[in-house]
């Protein structure tokens, strides 16, 4: 099969709106994971039993099944028991839930490594818990973990695909679409490489100079 110019130029514009989605749903879903991924960590470092034993059973659960299966039981079963979600609603939470286990490690491990000396610190001047959290612990613990949580960040973008599966219009589902139609497949799906490409390979040259900035490797 020769490629066909045209054939690519007309597709754009289609492709261009699976972009949009993609990014967004990458978007969305990071924001849920950053942010339900500290709650994670926070609940598995919790002194009570009650609450820390069940969180680390739910990371391991969820950080052991496959994100398709995740996106099939938020969109196809759910609705069984009244929650029926929108695709993309459904693909962010599923996106940002299965995200959020593996940054909840990050947080966790950037957390503990903290000295206890400031811990100690922050009680002996009366700081109250938040107090600590806010001003000694999160400013000193988040910035070596920023490569680390760009990087699953970039891993998401890429795992979007997979929202086909429950008929969300991104990138890889709008360039089947097209194929399916007109039975070319060379055009379409070459040029979700190269959008991926484009959006990836930025993507980690960022990531690198944050490693550069924040890594202790490279202090």
């Amino acid at each position: 099969m020769e490629w066909d110019w045209n054939f690519a130029i007309k597709t754009l514009p289609v492709l261009g709106e699976g972009v949009l989605v993609t990014i967004q749903a990458t978007v969305l879903g990071s924001v849920l994971a950053l942010a339900l991924g500290l709650v994670f960590a926070l609940m598995r470092r919790s002194q009570n039993k009650l609450v820390s034993r069940p969180t680390s059973f739910f990371l391991e659960f969820i950080r052991g099944t496959p994100l398709l299966v995740q996106l099939y039981f938020l969109f196809f079963i759910l609705p069984d028991v009244g929650i029926l979600l929108s695709p993309l609603v459904a693909g962010v939470i599923g996106l940002g839930l299965h995200y959020a286990t593996y940054t909840a490690e990050v947080y966790r491990a950037g957390i503990d490594n903290i000295p206890r000396g400031q811990w100690e610190a922050s009680k002996a001047v009366n700081l109250t818990a938040p107090q600590t959290w806010q001003h000694i612990i999160l400013p000193q613990a988040i910035p070596p973990m920023i490569p680390a949580l760009a990087n699953y960040i970039i891993a998401m973008f890429k795992e979007t695909p997979l929202l086909s599966a429950i008929t969300v219009l991104e990138l890889m589902n709008q360039a089947r679409s097209i194929s399916n139609f007109h039975y070319r497949y060379l055009e379409p799906m070459t040029l979700v490489g190269v959008f991926f490409l484009l959006i990836s390979i930025p993507s980690v040259y960022f990531l690198r100079r944050l490693e550069r900035k924040y890594s202790p490797h490279y202090k």
